[in-house]
This record gives structure tokens, C-alpha cells and sequence, in this order.
């Protein structure tokens, strides 16, 4: 049994754009004769099936909107889907969510299956190691062939599109800030998202805090890696090894090892050691003894607000509206882990 041909396949045999075959299959007025004679000619020969859904790449409303998370498991997420689903479910949308697991290949592979005629458009965070390779073409395609994205707290500048953000770097500066206020000269910073986006800039908010008030960096308090491999052994060494005060943890892993092996070492929290944690899950707030101080990032009004400019996009008759970036501002929860300034 021959296989299908998908549109993508046609356009790129044929050399035109995936819309105009689109329109050449639908008999579109914008398409001339000869044109779609060839290109219906070539679908028939190629064994092409039109998807249920509708054929128009620019007309079709299927009110299904592709939901792409790198990490189920992750709290955040799961808040930012949450406020996804609220306001699609708000407009008449229907939502598809799909797991990347951090894996390049099957972020690819879900974009491309979902594309090709079952979604009106994509909100997702880009996978840990798409970052790390710095490879995004597999979304400049799906843009390029009329398919809006909406990105959400993995961004690049590489890609142009609709995003929402929160202020990593001011809040990371603010968080590093709030532990000097307290009275904390030695802050180490625990990272295992330093490939990520969002990582870098947390790391640079608390540099320039250190900087801003004439504290000397010092690497040996400073882990950055890339995965929570070996974390907890790392951060048992940091203690081992070094006068530490303070901690400036940028997601929920880090936070709970900061806490466990400062409390392993004997240290009074928050009377000799302060924690904040870029992350406000359950654990973090309810099942921590102390209870961590967390930078909040309002993952639901994160969602809401993604799947809010996507709808915008999708239903207004604008040919080219302009793209937006969204700032969602962070807010510290002040609790048991840091001193009340």
C-alpha cells in the first residue's frame, strides 16, 4: 500500500508554498488553472487524502489550539496549562497537550504531526535541548507556513513570534537583593537550568545585585550545570567547603537541596542561612519544614495570557499584526526560610 503524501511533501516536490497547494486542492479563485491541474494531478499520483479537518491553511478554523510542555512533572506547567485551557475553553476552543520531555526530536515530530491540519495554532515553552543546540528551525517552519506559535518562558530572539515572559532578570536582581538587605554577604547560586533561556537571565539579575552593592563574586558558591545529576552532592560540597549566609536557588530541585543539606549541616534557618527559590510548587510552600520564600510566577495568569494573544491572532482579520511580548510580573512570597526585612 502506497503511502500518503502530506501537503508539505507536494509543496516541496512541486517547489510552492504548503498554502498554495492548500488553496489549489480547495480550488481556491486566488490559484490559476494550470496550477491546480499540476498540483491535483500530483496529489492524485502521490496517493494525497485531504485531512477531515479542512484543507485551508488560512481559512480553517478547526478551534483546536497545539499545547507543547517540556515537563509534565514540572508544577509550573502544569499552572500555565491550567490558565490555557480556562481561557480556551472560555472562547470554544478545544485544547491538544503534548509532551516533549526535553527532547528536540519529539518536539519536531509533534509540531509537525499536529500542523498538518489539526491545530489552529501552537502555545508551548521551548525543550531543554532545542535550547541547548540552539536549533529552532522546526519552529521557523511551522511559522513561515502561516501556523501561529505563542511562546511561553523559553524564548529566543531567533524566533519572531507572540511570547509571554515573566522578568527573570529583575526578579532574580530583586530576590538577590532582598537576601543582602537581610544581612547576607555570601550567596551562592544553585542552577541546573544554566543551559535554559531563562536560567542565563536569573543568573545575570543576581550578578548585577552583587555588583550593585560592591559584593566580590565568588565562583566557588556559584553551581551551574545543566542537569540535577549529582546535584545533591554538589550542593553537600558548596556547605562542606564554604561560609555561606545566603542562597539563591532558580528552580524548585535546587531549592529543596539547598534546604535539606543546610539543615544537614547544622544551620539555623533563616537566623544563619536564608534560601529563595525561583519556584512556588506545593512542596516549596506546604511540605518544606521551613517553609521556602519563592519567587512566584504566576503560571496561570502565564497560560491565560498566552492562549489569550493566540486566540487574538487566530481570530482577527488583520493580515499582519504586529507581535507582542508579554512581561507577567513575578512576586516574592515571603515565608519561613528568609529573614522579614
Amino acid at each position: 500500500m502506497k503511502a500518503k503524501a502530506t501537503l508539505k511533501q507536494i509543496a516541496k516536490e512541486l517547489n510552492v508554498s504548503v498554502s498554495t497547494v492548500s488553496k489549489a486542492l480547495n480550488d481556491s479563485p486566488e490559484i490559476s488553472e494550470q496550477t491546480k491541474i499540476k498540483i491535483k494531478e500530483y496529489a492524485k499520483l502521490k496517493n494525497y487524502k485531504p485531512n477531515v479537518i479542512g484543507l485551508n491553511l488560512k481559512n480553517r478554523k478547526t478551534k483546536t489550539i497545539g499545547v507543547i510542555i517540556p515537563n509534565i512533572l514540572n508544577s509550573f506547567f502544569a499552572k500555565v496549562f491550567s490558565g490555557i485551557e480556562k481561557v480556551a475553553d472560555e472562547n470554544g476552543y478545544n485544547v491538544i497537550m503534548c509532551i516533549s520531555n526535553e527532547s528536540l526530536e519529539k518536539e519536531a515530530h509533534t509540531l509537525e504531526m499536529l500542523s498538518n491540519g489539526t491545530i489552529d495554532g501552537f502555545v508551548l515553552s521551548i525543550s531543554e535541548e532545542a535550547q541547548k543546540q540552539h536549533e529552532y528551525n522546526h519552529f521557523k517552519e511551522i511559522i513561515s507556513e502561516g501556523t501561529p506559535i505563542v511562546l511561553f518562558d523559553r524564548t529566543t530572539d531567533e524566533l519572531n513570534c507572540d511570547k509571554v515572559i515573566v522578568d527573570d532578570f529583575d526578579s532574580a536582581l530583586d530576590s538577590t537583593q532582598y537576601l543582602i538587605d537581610s544581612g547576607c554577604k555570601n550567596i551562592a547560586l544553585i542552577s541546573t537550568i544554566d543551559n535554559l533561556s531563562i536560567g542565563k537571565l536569573r543568573l545575570e539579575g543576581y550578578l548585577q545585585a552583587l555588583k550593585n552593592n560592591n559584593l566580590p563574586i565568588n565562583e566557588n558558591i556559584i553551581l551551574r550545570t545543566d542537569s540535577s545529576e549529582g546535584l545533591n552532592e554538589k550542593v553537600e560540597a558548596i556547605y562542606a567547603n564554604n561560609t555561606i549566609d545566603g542562597v539563591f536557588a532558580l528552580a524548585e530541585d535546587e531549592s529543596v537541596a539547598a534546604l535539606k543539606f543546610g539543615l544537614k549541616k547544622g544551620l539555623r534557618i533563616p537566623e544563619e542561612l536564608s534560601i529563595i527559590g525561583f519556584a512556588d510548587g506545593i512542596l516549596a510552600s506546604r511540605r518544606l519544614s521551613p517553609s521556602l520564600t519563592t519567587v512566584s510566577q504566576h503560571g496561570v495568569e502565564i497560560g491565560e495570557v498566552a492562549a489569550q494573544l493566540l486566540i487574538d491572532r487566530l481570530e482577527s482579520k488583520e493580515e499582519h499584526l504586529p507581535y507582542q511580548t508579554k512581561v507577567i510580573k513575578t512576586k516574592l512570597k515571603e515565608r519561613e526560610s528568609t529573614r522579614l526585612n
